[in-house]
């Protein structure tokens, strides 16, 4: 499929959920995603927070400047990527998503990944992780790669907002990146 029909269709399926009424967090703005639509990367939040609300775009506060040097210490741009979350709005009080949250915005992001068609997804949280991999935790399987059919390969990585918590955490969070940039060498 070609960048135009891509663009085309992420529009439309943006459109379709804007009107969609039956979504939870209909209060705050929607913040669809992010990026190029041919990105081989697609990096997965768990859910937009205050700033992202506000300018309605993805991991722009303090994680999404860390996400951005990250990238930019393996030679690619935000724009090389593509960057969502699998709840598109802000939970109030910036509160963990909901199981029923995530559920109701499952269809979407699976819409979304299959017009995409990424080689590696990123999932930066425990509840992004969760999503692909029910039942796992972020601490142990942090950097680990996982293959699916098709050749898509997840990486899960601790949520920025983490690795801004503790240097042990950053450190790790700073040396996955440099995982991706080798596994991503290897599939071009």
């Amino acid at each position: 499929m070609n960048k135009a029909n891509k663009e085309l269709l992420l529009q439309k399926l943006k459109t379709k959920m804007e009107r969609d009424k039956k979504l939870p967090l209909l209060s705050s703005n929607l913040v669809f995603g992010e990026g190029s639509v041919n990105a081989r990367i697609v990096f997965i939040g768990e859910a937009p927070g205050v700033n992202e609300d506000r300018e309605r775009r993805p991991f722009i506060g303090r994680s999404g400047k860390l996400l951005t040097s990250c990238l930019e210490e393996i030679g690619l741009e935000r724009e090389d990527v593509y960057i969502t979350n699998i709840v598109k709005r802000r939970p109030p009080e910036n509160r963990d998503p909901s199981l029923e949250e995530i559920e109701a915005y499952h269809p979407y992001l699976r819409e979304q990944l299959a017009i995409i068609k990424p080689k590696i997804i990123i999932t930066l949280g425990r509840f992004a992780l969760n999503y692909f991999i029910p039942d796992i935790k972020i601490s142990q399987n942090q950097g680990k790669i996982f293959r699916f059919e098709k050749n898509l390969i997840l990486i899960p990585m601790f949520h920025p907002a983490a690795a801004l918590r503790g240097t042990k955490v950053l450190n790790q969070f700073k040396e996955t990146f440099y995982e991706v940039a080798r596994v991503l060498g290897s599939i071009k």
